[in-house]
């Protein structure tokens, strides 16, 4: 199931009495925000009891028999289990994407895995393993903010600390930050702690932004 990094938080509500899902795909090149659905989607199984957290990296030399015994190990300490797999490269190669459509096949019980991805390309994203993934999983897709969309992007976060600014305002924060989202979120952080909730002037935002 593709699922917008946008509708997660309502996903993981809709989630809370039924269960979560057993594989989530976290899938971009936006850091900010795939953080921030990674720590939505631990926060989600924690609140359901997974109380153990494993993270296996899936490099160019990645032993993929090593996802079969995570997933078929049991634990002293806890009934349930988180399993992050990150493969940054994006591409499994063969083994990789044997293991990763086997264990899609029937992913095991009392186990929640998190596989984060780059954005893949055309080609890959046909492949037979991510058409497996995307059957078996949530996948969340984290798309890119464009440089047009973030004044409005960075307005929406000044709401979240009930505070708002003019378009003047959104649009100088934005050239500053140059389209980097956790420049932005640095600067929506340091707004919140200097000044109240209300409408921020432009010069506040200046003054904070160039200090």
């Amino acid at each position: 199931m593709l699922l917008k990094a946008d509708a997660l938080p309502g996903h993981l509500r809709s989630r809370s009495a039924g269960g979560l899902a057993p594989i989530y795909v976290v899938a971009g090149d936006e850091p900010l925000l795939a953080i921030e659905a990674l720590d939505a989607i631990r926060t989600a199984a924690r609140t359901g009891g997974y109380s153990e957290r494993e993270v296996l990296h899936a490099d160019a030399r990645f032993d993929w028999s090593r996802l079969t015994q995570a997933a078929s190990g049991l634990s002293l300490f806890a009934e349930k289990r988180i399993v992050e797999l990150r493969l940054p490269g994006g591409k499994p190669g063969k083994a990789g994407g044997e293991a990763l459509r086997e264990f899609a096949s029937s992913p095991p019980d009392d186990l929640l895995v998190i596989i984060t991805l780059p954005r893949l390309d055309r080609d890959t994203r046909a492949s037979r393993w991510a058409a497996a993934l995307e059957h078996a999983a949530i996948w969340v897709e984290v798309e890119k903010i464009e440089r047009v969309a973030l004044p409005e992007w960075i307005g929406g976060r000044l709401a979240r600390n009930r505070q708002s600014a003019g378009r003047e305002a959104l649009a100088f924060i934005a050239d500053r930050v140059e389209g980097n989202l956790l420049a932005a979120h640095q600067e929506i952080g340091k707004l919140a702690l200097l000044y109240p909730p209300g409408e921020l002037s432009p010069e506040q935002v200046a003054d904070a932004v160039l200090n």
